[in-house]
């Protein structure tokens, strides 16, 4: 008989898996947002030989992820005493990090000889599980709602290190941070070669609690290759801080040397909802007035942070894929915004299921991706995919009943199924437009970046179109001084001394202004074409066998051997996405591919041209000049972004074009917003 306490210093839904000789025979429940679970579990295991060991493993639950390892411990049979009652205490370790203490498990354990209804007994357990687990499932689900309602913000700038411990031959390290509050988790840029890192990285966690909660943070050395370095970790006890107040913080590290600069805010806010279809505030004519009138223009610089408003209602899907042999599925849905993430119920052996459910959310960047995506749910293994919508906010229109064909998890071909939804987004196109100017926020669940030779290969592919668009663009040119065509070099020739003659500078954002315009005539007549041949060239470029090459490699162990060639692979594949998002984006800029960029492109382009015509080139490059020169004299801790980049990274590339393509099969006008 087994009973199961357990005090961890950090982890946020644990449970605990049982094996012998590498079997496993029992798996616990899952204790949700509690950092000192009690179990209270009973069970028979048979055992054939006292000479193999209990191994116990503590994980943390995370639906739709993989679970986070959070220790382990061995319980050596052999040294328990028959039909006594035995209470134990387990140290967790972890093998890879043997130093560090992950907590204790406490078990009271009893060693029976085995007698002959021992069989029926466990196997009557196995049959109770069986019939209780629907229920037990449904408990876990509205435990999971009502732990999702977050009730502020935590805003966290992480300024520097000073005098951290060198870790490599050197006499420096490559340090990054690693913070996680729950299930929220950011990892920090890693600086090479110093002792004393300026990171200046902003994000921020949702605090569930009222009484606050703690932050875990642990600074690591990066090492290609082979495992990272632990460097000491310390902790942000939340509920010692005011809120709608910044504090700043020097934490010394403990099991490690130096200390970290961090700047705290905590701000109250309701910014997520969940209720049944007949409760919503936008079919309110009153509510929906209300929201109206507080994104108004008039109301364009009260409360910047406060973009917009989000409401989706999840109505059904149909013909889903069938997870389970039985021939069904235990669907439940889980809608994310940025880093906001909510669930439905779990509808139980259904392909067809009704959820009924209405999500509101706020809207902090109106360029964020909408992503609705349904799980098989499994008590005894982490969730089963099942398809994926990803919808971007400025391509829904409101009111509208559309039925969405699911896409696989890499949003590259369709699966299985459809996912009816209605959704209404309205917004504040002055906040907007400011919140596009300011870096991007981050998610903080990201998959680890994989060598690929299909990412590869696209990605070289993509440099190729753009570097080749620039060559006949030179090659065009070149023509002209060449007299290839007398009338066009002519034309050349009168235009190029027209404006070198009569040249000033606000003639640069105005040419800018030029194919814009005539890029929207095009766009707006619907004769241009361009963009639906890069989706087919992009198309093309997905070859299936590739993935089998990729497969077949794993299988001989080849990316296993050469991890430094690894890291040097995923940095070049990664260096060749960014080129080429970043001379896709201008490109889509200027093709209307988000009317709602283009048109902000017009508006600074007006304005950049207005300024440089009255304002004299002197005055405002100076002006620029001293305002660099002064920003850190001003505020120390000012994180530094690029405007330009950061409008940049608002534009989808051709690859997030053809991911974020509309897939619904038929729609049903309700109403349309005005």
């Amino acid at each position: 008989m087994t009973s199961l306490h357990s005090t961890h210093r950090r982890g946020d839904d644990p449970y605990v898996k049982f094996k012998i000789a590498g079997k496993e025979v029992f798996r616990s429940k899952t204790i949700h947002k509690n950092l000192n679970p009690v179990w209270d579990e009973r069970v028979t295991l048979l055992v054939e030989t006292l000479r193999d060991p209990l191994y116990v493993k503590v994980f943390d639950y995370d639906f739709g992820f993989q679970d986070d390892f959070m220790g382990s411990a061995y319980l050596h049979l052999e040294s328990l005493e028959h039909q006594r009652t035995l209470d134990v205490t387990l140290d967790l370790k972890d093998p890879q990090y043997p130093e560090q203490n992950l907590g204790s498990l406490e078990l009271s354990v009893t060693l029976s000889p085995k007698e002959g209804d021992t069989k029926d007994a466990t196997m009557l357990l196995g049959r109770n599980w069986k019939r209780s687990s629907k229920h037990q499932s449904m408990r876990l689900s509205d435990v999971h709602r009502k732990a999702q309602l977050w009730r502020g913000i935590v805003s966290i700038s992480l300024i520097e290190g000073r005098g951290l411990q060198p870790m490599d031959a050197n006499g420096f390290s490559d340090p990054y941070a690693k913070f996680r509050m729950g299930h929220q988790k950011y990892k920090s840029k890693t600086i090479p070669k110093t002792l004393n890192p300026q990171w200046r990285e902003q994000f921020d966690f949702h605090l569930y609690e009222e009484q606050g909660g703690f932050v875990d943070i642990t600074v690591w050395d990066k090492d290609a290759g082979k495992k990272d370095d632990f460097m000491g970790r310390c902790t942000v006890d939340l509920s010692l801080l005011s809120k709608e107040h910044t504090h700043k913080l020097d934490l010394q590290l403990e099991e490690g040397e130096g200390v970290l600069v961090l700047l705290v805010t905590l701000t109250a806010s309701a910014a997520v909802s969940i209720s049944d279809l007949s409760i919503n505030m936008l079919d309110d004519p009153h509510e929906r007035h209300q929201i109206m009138q507080r994104y108004s223009l008039w109301r364009s610089f009260h409360n910047l942070k406060d973009v917009g408003v989000v409401q989706v209602k999840v109505i059904r899907a149909e013909g889903l894929m069938a997870a389970d042999v039985t021939g069904k599925s235990d669907p439940f849905c889980v809608v994310e915004l940025s880093n906001d993430r909510l669930q439905t119920h779990t509808v139980y052996k259904n392909l067809n299921p009704e959820w009924n459910k209405v999500f509101t959310f706020n809207i902090k960047d109106i360029h964020s991706v909408l992503e609705v995506t349904v799980y098989d749910e499994d008590r005894d293994r982490s969730a089963d995919f099942l398809g994926k919508v990803a919808i971007p906010l400025l391509n829904i229109q409101n009111g509208e009943r559309k039925a969405y064909a699911l896409k696989s998890k890499e949003l590259t071909g369709p699966t299985k199924g459809v996912i009816f939804l209605e959704i209404d987004v309205i917004f504040n196109a002055v906040k907007a437009g400011l919140r596009t100017l300011t870096p991007i926020e981050q998610k903080y669940i990201e998959e680890e970046p994989k060598v690929s030779k299909q990412l590869l290969l696209r990605n070289f592919n993509r440099v190729r179109r753009c570097i080749m668009f620039l060559i006949n663009t030179g090659c065009y040119i070149n023509s002209c001084f060449e007299w290839d065509s007398p009338q066009r070099s002519i034309c050349a020739l009168v235009v190029f001394i027209i404006v070198v003659w009569n040249f000033e500078i606000y003639m640069i954002p105005l040419a800018l202004l030029l194919p814009l315009a005539w890029n929207y005539i095009l766009f707006a007549s619907g004769k241009d074409t361009r963009q639906d041949q890069v989706v087919e060239d992009l198309l093309e470029d997905e070859d299936e066998d590739f993935d089998k090459d990729d497969k077949d490699s794993e299988k001989k162990g080849f990316m296993n051997k050469l991890y430094a060639i690894q890291d040097v692979c995923i940095s070049v594949q990664n260096a060749l996405d960014e080129v080429a998002s970043y001379g896709e984006r201008i490109k889509n800029t200027f093709n209307w591919t988000v009317p709602f960029l283009s048109w902000l492109a017009i508006v600074a382009l007006g304005v950049a041209t207005v300024i440089i015509y009255f304002i004299p080139l002197r005055f405002i490059v100076l002006i620029w000049g001293v305002n660099k020169f002064t920003k850190k004299l001003r505020d120390p801790y000012t994180i530094d972004n690029n405007e330009l980049l950061d409008y940049l990274s608002r534009v989808p590339s051709d690859v997030q074009v053809v991911e974020l393509a509309p897939s619904y099969t038929h729609s049903h006008k309700k109403y349309t917003h005005q």
